[in-house]
């Protein structure tokens, strides 16, 4: 019995080789002072779990969603490395237009990356009823490209609406004109742009929320349009689940 013990004991060996452990998931993310309530992807209690997080230094809101992150592919690839180097064992991005180093960034780092919310959309469509299509509601529909799209595998024919037009969430996410925003108009912009998006394109049968910081809002999105509603937060909920699957005792 005492054998039995000693060599249980002599077998406990921890493995090293990270700096952090317990946080599988990195996340990078844009330069911005704007505040991120809880269920934005930059407010760490919004997770149910540990997440790294690593500001891209110069990646403004507005130099990313605005002017097509041009210039800034070498600083996100490094800032992905350094968090691998840290102990993340998978990369995801604060903001859907970075759909458009999706592969690049895949390539550089070696890790499952997920870039943009907006990689649900073909996930999401494979579960609708004939004749039913995803729908996509983003912080700047002028500014979504078809590469945006190509990138993140979405039809290029896919009916978006933005916010751009609304009174609050453009204006102090993209455009920065002030630190402070009031919630309630930015969930009306967001709540507006989605009806107006079912509106529009009647046979859309769910969708899909491009803004990382739009999740806070989706529970009222899905009620006010009635139909399934996808975002960040139940990507990278899913995306988690397979870094660390559930023990079922």
């Amino acid at each position: 019995m005492p054998t039995t013990a000693v060599t249980a004991q002599a077998s406990r060996i921890a493995r090293g080789g990270k700096a952090i452990y317990g946080a599988p998931l990195g996340i990078l993310m844009l330069e911005a002072r704007f505040p991120r309530i809880l269920g934005d992807m930059g407010n760490g209690a919004t997770w149910p779990f540990p997440v790294l997080y690593r500001v891209v230094g110069g990646a403004s809101p507005d130099r990313v969603v605005m002017q097509g992150a041009a210039g800034l592919l070498p600083d996100f690839v490094e800032a992905a490395r350094e968090l691998v180097r840290l102990g993340a064992e998978a990369i995801t991005t604060n903001c859907g237009f970075l759909a458009l180093f999706q592969r690049e960034l895949a390539e550089a780092v070696g890790v499952p990356v997920a870039t943009s919310s907006l990689m649900q959309v073909p996930w999401v469509q494979a579960t609708l009823p004939p004749g039913k299509r995803v729908g996509v509601v983003t912080v700047s529909k002028g500014s979504l490209t078809p590469k945006h799209l190509e990138g993140a595998g979405v039809p290029l024919d896919t009916p978006v609406t933005g916010t751009e037009n609304g009174r609050e969430f453009f204006r102090v996410l993209i455009k920065a004109e002030k630190d402070d925003m009031d919630v309630d108009l930015a969930w009306q912009d967001v709540v507006e742009a989605a009806l107006a998006l079912a509106k529009a394109n009647p046979d859309v049968g769910a969708i899909v929320l491009e803004c990382t910081n739009m999740p806070p809002y989706a529970a009222d999105v899905q009620a006010a349009t009635g139909l399934p509603v996808y975002d960040i937060y139940s990507m990278i909920t899913w995306f988690h689940a397979g870094l660390r699957p559930r023990v079922f005792g």
